[in-house]
């Protein structure tokens, strides 16, 4: 049986995720920050079908030292861990760069990107001994290089994630090393990490432009999860450096753009 480790997976995209290897056969480590949230995604989760255990330890990413007790916790009880995700993130108010305060953007780096470099960091080190492993990180607006009032802070950490995997590739290639690394590409969920900035309380309201933009794009993540995990599990066998699983594609995006006026969707009337 093979066994995964998921950061940020109490709720969203990870929390779909869960479900998805645990149909597949797949032991899970679920974690984040908020224990209380922790806990009751892993008694949610156990009622779900599938054959793997699930289990769960807090975590805060911008800690070295936390990640490494949850790699520790997760080999005691599992054995090897043949996957490892760096999910955790937050996202950005949406104002321009300067109105952002400096604990606000210290804490968007800090969880999405230097997060996912000590992810990556405590993963491969660990795999190395092993002799294998996969490592997966969430790419997100502005890998593409796109741009868009109040997503600058955010976009430059997910260009910096897409460039540290690629990185990353470059050097676990030259160095014979026997672990491997990808990006997933979730596109645009709708999820409350899209209308609560920095993971916290109070909804962040959205403009009617940016509300048409996600009805054409986006997706309830139960349907990406799906899509993304079967990407993961084939590489476990194909070993492909660099992976990129990516659900929202340029053709996928044109032509939802193409075909909004015959397939209208409304995923805030009741917000």
């Amino acid at each position: 049986m093979n066994n995964v480790i998921i950061t940020g997976s109490a709720r969203g995209l990870g929390y779909e995720m869960v479900k998805v290897f645990r149909r597949s056969g797949f032991s899970v480590v679920l974690s984040d920050i908020h224990e209380e949230k922790l806990q009751e995604a892993q008694e949610s989760l156990a009622k779900e079908t599938g054959n793997g255990k699930v289990l769960a330890k807090t975590c805060n990413v911008t800690s070295l030292e936390e990640l490494e007790a949850l790699w520790n916790y997760g080999t005691e009880e599992l054995g090897e861990i043949d996957l490892w995700i760096n999910n955790a993130g937050v996202n950005q108010p949406m104002v321009p760069l300067w109105e952002l305060k400096k604990e606000e953007i210290d804490l968007l780096i800090d969880i999405d990107l230097r997060g996912a470099m000590y992810g990556c960091k405590t993963a491969i080190s660990h795999m190395k001994e092993q002799g294998h492993g996969l490592v997966y990180c969430i790419e997100g607006f502005g890998a593409d290089d796109a741009t868009q009032l109040g997503l600058t802070a955010y976009g430059s950490s997910k260009k910096g994630v897409q460039y540290m995997v690629r990185g990353l590739a470059k050097e676990l290639s030259k160095t014979n090393t026997p672990v491997q690394v990808g990006r997933l590409n979730p596109g645009i969920m709708i999820t409350n990490f899209i209308t609560h900035p920095l993971g916290k309380d109070g909804a962040m309201e959205l403009s009617e432009s940016t509300k048409k933009v996600y009805n054409i794009l986006g997706d309830y993540p139960d349907v990406v999860a799906d899509f993304l995990v079967k990407g993961m599990i084939a590489n476990i066998t194909k070993k492909k450096q660099d992976d990129y699983v990516a659900w929202l594609t340029k053709g996928k995006a044109a032509w939802r753009f193409l075909t909004a006026g015959f397939n209208k969707r409304d995923f805030f009337k009741n917000s």
